[in-house]
């Protein structure tokens, strides 16, 4: 039986994790030691090393990391772009495996995942570090920091597991920073979930190697996808990223055939023309389908990007009705709280199968994952 979140708790929720970067109380916090160059046999011991997934081995005790697209290549006691990843004499090493600097209980709603358990609860962690440098990055003071700079605990795969079930959680969520940087954390907690009754699920830039995409989507029940834009420009300049492997995961994951949802901050004047959204969204409908849920949600001023207003309404309703005309059926508008366009319609008969408002579920009319009205199934992960 699905265990959805009532109004008092998601309340609750919302008043204590409007920060990012909140923890669950009662959780002891360790400061970090601070790394330099290669670690002492004491320094290894005591944060835990844990060897990669995904790196080759190279002449002169170098590696070549091969967990994302930047490939990068890394000489002894030095570290990848992410700045989590260190080589120690030829050996490559995650430095934040069970060292998450973030944990919220969140609704599911918030990834923001809308066709997946809705109403339930997302027990959701993040480590230092980041693939990309994104200029509008909400979660920056994480995202863009290395693991020495940050507060953290240890907490092991299982004692993630036992937390979530203890908070009712139905799904962990690697979220917040970028969980392809903390793959091998991520990874060892979806493979438990084949023992539990709780789902995980990554919240990805989706800037990740086909390889190690692969192996982690036999044990996730879901990805949702941070789309930045559909220009390189935009991927280069205010990313420090590229388009086309993103392209290529989101491919890949519909070969695959896991559930999997998209989120576009739309940034004014970066990534908000109608020709941009025209070609994104029949690219989206020409690849992925016409049945992928697409998040258009409002950006607001941060990190580097400070200069630019709020995305104006009009701009998010522009996008959706884009989406909606080049044939996709679950174009959202996000950011917006009581804003229609949170609503999950049938297809069909347009009947509001999902009413929301911000992250909380309002009215629930699916029976079985179809349309209480006219019986028209609507895709997604309802039970």
């Amino acid at each position: 039986m699905t265990n959805r979140i009532s109004r008092r708790r998601f309340l609750k929720s919302t008043l204590a994790g409007g920060c990012a970067f909140c923890f669950l109380s009662g959780l002891p916090l360790a400061t970090r030691p601070s790394y330099a160059g290669i670690f002492s046999d004491d320094k290894k011991k005591e944060i835990k090393l844990r060897e990669c997934m995904f790196y080759d081995k190279k002449p002169e005790m170098k590696i070549e990391c091969q967990i994302c697209p930047r490939k990068c290549a890394v000489a002894d006691a030095e570290r990848g772009y992410c700045g989590v990843r260190e080589n120690l004499k030829g050996t490559y090493y995650t430095l934040v495996h069970s060292y998450p600097c973030s944990i919220h209980t969140d609704p599911i709603e918030k990834k923001p995942l809308f066709h997946f358990l809705p109403g339930t609860l997302a027990y959701s962690l993040a480590t230092a570090g980041c693939n990309i440098e994104c200029k509008f990055c909400q979660n920056w003071e994480i995202a863009q920091f290395r693991p020495e700079q940050v507060e953290s605990i240890y907490l092991p795969p299982s004692e993630v597991h036992k937390n979530a079930k203890a908070e009712g959680a139905l799904t962990i969520a690697g979220t917040y920073s970028e969980p392809t940087i903390f793959y091998e954390y991520l990874y060892d907690i979806a493979k438990l979930s084949q023992k539990t009754d709780i789902r995980t699920v990554m919240i990805s830039n989706g800037f990740i190697q086909e390889k190690p995409l692969r192996e982690i989507t036999k044990y996730l029940a879901a990805i949702k996808i941070d789309f930045k834009g559909f220009t390189g420009k935009f991927y280069k300049e205010i990313c420090s990223g590229e388009l086309r492997p993103v392209l290529e995961t989101l491919v890949r994951l519909k070969k695959i055939g896991i559930w999997t949802e998209i989120v576009v901050l739309i940034i004014p004047t970066l990534n908000d023309s109608e020709k941009e959204f025209k070609n994104m969204t029949k690219w989206i409908v020409a690849n992925l389908g016409k049945d992928v849920p697409v998040h258009f949600t409002r950006f607001h001023p941060t990190y580097k990007i400070k200069n630019l207003p709020p995305t104006p309404v009009a701009t998010l309703e522009m996008a959706r009705e884009i989406a909606q005309t080049s044939g996709i059926n679950f174009a959202y508008v996000g950011n917006v709280p009581g804003h229609p366009g949170e609503n999950t319609y049938c297809p069909k008969c347009k009947t509001t199968v999902i009413d929301r408002v911000g992250f909380y579920i309002r009215e629930n009319n699916l029976k079985a994952g179809k349309c209480s009205k006219c019986g028209n199934k609507i895709p997604g992960v309802w039970s």
